[in-house]
């Protein structure tokens, strides 16, 4: 799948089969978020692999009840590592910079995982210190989003997207 084709075909899924996903391909999909840009190389993003059914009990509780969040068979926990954004552009990479960088890496993830028919949902409504704390994530690792990866239970339509003229100025 190029591309284009994954862009196109990437949705958000909420239901998913219980089959399970080898380490091998969940390494892939990590392996095309870390190839994602950041400011000044600095690479602000740290990976939480969730296999465990309680935790991803846990992680569905924290996020409001999203129950999805535990059935699929994984779910990667986003973070930000604001201590090595910040060394290396301070505050604007503390509080912006890292947010942009593990976005981008997000996305990789996303698009890699549609290529390999695999369904994901960015979930970003989550109590971070429930996460924090279920996680025992250390002090400076932020949890920028839930990504539940599975094979995929449903077959979301496509959404409305704005149409470019409503979206985009030439100057």
């Amino acid at each position: 799948m190029d591309v284009f084709e994954a862009i196109r075909n990437r949705r958000s899924v909420r239901r998913y089969l219980r089959d399970p996903i080898p380490k091998e391909t969940v390494e892939e999909l990590l392996s095309a978020a870390i190839q994602a840009p950041s400011a000044g190389n600095a690479q602000p993003w740290r990976f939480i692999v969730v296999w465990d059914q309680k935790l991803r009990e846990g992680l569905a509780a924290a996020a409001f009840g999203q129950g999805f969040l535990a059935e699929a068979p994984v779910v990667i926990v986003v973070c930000a590592d604001l201590e090595r954004a910040k060394r290396a552009y301070r505050e604007r990479g503390e509080q912006l910079y890292c947010l942009q960088d593990t976005a981008a890496a997000i996305q990789n993830l996303l698009l890699a995982a549609t290529a390999k028919g695999l369904g994901t949902c960015w979930v970003g409504a989550f109590d971070e210190g429930r996460v924090t704390e279920l996680l025992g994530l250390p002090r400076g690792l932020r949890p920028v989003a839930l990504i539940p990866v599975g094979k995929p239970g449903e077959s979301p339509a496509a959404r409305p997207r704005r149409p470019l003229s409503e979206v985009v100025e030439h100057r």
